[in-house]
C-alpha cells in the first residue's frame, strides 16, 4: 500500500512523517512517533483510554486515521508537563491519588484537561460529563474527580 505523507505539530514539534492510509493516529503516535504514554485499550472509542486532544478537541486516537492529522496539532501526555515539572493536573492526580493502575490515566489527563482549558472552574457534574467516555477499571471514580477539582483551584491565577 502506498503511504502518504502528513505534516502536522505533536506536542510543539514539527513532524512529517509518510504513512499507510489505513494507519490510526493510536498507531502512528505510538508506534512511529514511540510516545507510549498514549494507551490502547479497547480498540473500539469505548474506554478512552486513546483520549489525544486534535486542534483543542478530545479524540479517541483509535479512531482517527492518521491522515486526519495533517496539518493539524496533537497534544499527548508526553506533551504535559515542563521539563522536570509536573503540571498542575498531574500533580493533583499524584496527590489526590487519581490513578490506580495508571493505564486509563493518560485519558483521563488529556479529558481533563480538555475541560479546564474550555473551563477552568467546572462543577462535579460537568467533571462527570467530560470524563464520560473515559473508564477505570480500579476504581470508583471519586478520587480522579477529586484530583480534576484541585487542578483546577491550583490552577487558578495561573
Amino acid at each position: 500500500m502506498e503511504k502518504i505523507q502528513i505534516n502536522f505539530k505533536i506536542n510543539g514539534q514539527e513532524i512529517s512523517l509518510a504513512v499507510s492510509p489505513s494507519r490510526t493516529l493510536l498507531e502512528m503516535i505510538r508506534e512511529d512517533l514511540l510516545l507510549t504514554g498514549t494507551k490502547e485499550g479497547c480498540g473500539e472509542g469505548d474506554c478512552g483510554s486513546c483520549t489525544v486532544i486534535l486542534d483543542g478537541k478530545t479524540v479517541n486516537s483509535c479512531l482517527v486515521l492518521a491522515a486526519e492529522a495533517n496539518g493539524k496539532e496533537i497534544l499527548t501526555v508526553e506533551g504535559f508537563g515542563d521539563g522536570d515539572r509536573l503540571h498542575p493536573l498531574q500533580q493533583a492526580f499524584v496527590e489526590n491519588h487519581g490513578m490506580q493502575c495508571g493505564f486509563c490515566t493518560s485519558g483521563m489527563l488529556m479529558a481533563s484537561k480538555a475541560l479546564l482549558d474550555k473551563n477552568p472552574s467546572p462543577t462535579r457534574h460537568e467533571i462527570k460529563e467530560a470524563l464520560a467516555g473515559n473508564l477505570c477499571r480500579c476504581t470508583g471514580y471519586a478520587k480522579i474527580f477529586q484530583s480534576v477539582e484541585a487542578a483546577a483551584e491550583a490552577m487558578k491565577g495561573h
